[in-house]
């Protein structure tokens, strides 16, 4: 099972990575970062991701719908209802992975490819991939 810098290395290797990183959504700080950030500082983006992450992940207006197999609060669930949020901009594609873990999921893998060489779709499935073969502790 993979860890964090093997996972980060991975998701480097998909066309259009210009960088990756492993960040705790409750407090904002990077647990492994790879390739370049943004802007220029990894740590400043881990916060700033943090905080669309955990818009996303704790509000209502982005669980499931009614009926489905989510429910909010459940021992057995503790992941956040999201399982992606995807940023586009002008000249790239931010993807935020929620990975689910034995404790209180509250990481997530965050991707940053280029528009013009990424592919968004390939990039979330492998991400999606590499979330759940992740070893964290």
């Amino acid at each position: 099972m993979p860890g964090i810098d093997e996972c980060l290395l991975e998701a480097m290797r998909l066309p259009g990575a210009r960088g990756a990183s492993v960040v705790d959504w409750t407090s904002g700080l990077a647990l492994g970062t790879v390739g370049d950030s943004p802007n220029g500082d990894h740590e400043a983006t881990a916060a700033e991701a943090a905080e669309l992450a955990r818009l996303a992940a704790e509000h209502r207006a982005f669980a499931p719908a009614e009926g489905s197999d989510w429910s909010p609060g459940s021992a057995a669930d503790k992941a956040p209802p999201v399982e992606d949020v995807i940023v586009t901009n002008r000249d790239g594609y931010h993807l935020l992975r929620f990975v689910r873990t034995s404790f209180d999921s509250s990481v997530f893998l965050h991707l940053w490819l280029d528009r013009d060489e990424g592919n968004l779709a390939l990039a979330r499935l492998r991400l999606a991939d590499i979330s759940e073969r992740l070893v964290l502790g």
